[in-house]
């Protein structure tokens, strides 16, 4: 039996993937994929507009997906900062919710992020600029009482203007919030998150704008300075890396005097 679809929406694939859009979004394109959904652009044919949507991949599998969706929605819909991606509009295909299964998130189109760019030769300025942009949407977060948990290159968007916006909350908690300690990817993961498993807070994430920023060599110059390294170690020195980090953070401390 075939499911009941509003009016006024067109169905096309994009990558493989079948995405049911109303008939507003124009041209959808492909921008990129990941474990929990797909993102294309398209054209907002009231404005004129390029915006980005995202289709949340089987969103209520689950209920901790449930729960993921949910908390992505709700942070988008009230997060309103220039430095943190906002919500645009959300839509379904279902007409009914026996045959409610996805939903859409609208938002604003940047036209990349920095985990694409890095390598590019940057000027001082442009990397102080992306820095401060970035502290500026982490400080408004967590003045909100929200812990993103997922900070990395990937989810920092730039655009042509050199303007950056924090991206997917999916992963973000408040504050009070029990903590889960498998968060954060593992390279951009503030040693509290490891060391103290469910028990960190907003202080966590002062560690990853090194991280995050540093392994670019356009970025390096400004950075090496002043944060730690976030050079990814490869194959068993991975393994290796944390035990010893792990050993050294845990043993016994030395005397203050």
């Amino acid at each position: 039996m075939s499911l009941t679809r509003k009016k006024g929406f067109y169905k096309q694939d994009v990558n493989k993937t079948a995405w049911e859009l109303p008939k507003t979004y124009l041209s959808p394109t492909h921008v990129g994929s990941g474990a929990y959904g797909a993102v294309c652009s398209a054209i907002d044919k009231r404005t004129g507009e390029k915006v980005a949507i995202k289709k949340l991949s089987r969103p209520f599998q689950s209920e901790i997906f449930a729960k993921r969706a949910y908390r992505e929605l709700l942070l988008l819909k009230h997060m309103q900062h220039e430095n943190v991606i906002g919500l645009l509009d959300v839509f379904t295909p279902a007409s009914s919710l026996r045959n409610f299964h996805d939903f859409y998130l609208v938002m604003p189109f940047m036209q990349t992020d920095l985990q694409k760019i890095m390598g590019m030769e940057f000027s001082e300025e442009k990397i102080q600029y992306l820095v401060y942009q970035m502290l500026k949407g982490l400080k408004y977060i967590h003045s909100a009482g929200v812990v993103h948990r997922d900070l990395k290159p990937g989810n920092l968007a730039v655009n042509e203007d050199c303007e950056l916006k924090i991206l997917d909350f999916g992963l973000a908690r408040h504050a009070d919030a029990e903590m889960t300690g498998y968060v954060v990817t593992r390279w951009y993961r503030a040693p509290e998150v490891i060391l103290s498993w469910m028990h960190y807070n907003q202080t966590g994430q002062i560690l990853h704008p090194g991280p995050t920023t540093e392994p670019q060599e356009g970025l390096h110059s400004a950075l090496s300075k002043c944060q730690p390294s976030g050079h990814r170690p490869a194959g068993e020195d991975a393994g290796a890396g944390c035990g010893q980090a792990s050993d050294s953070l845990t043993g016994p401390r030395p005397p203050l005097l």
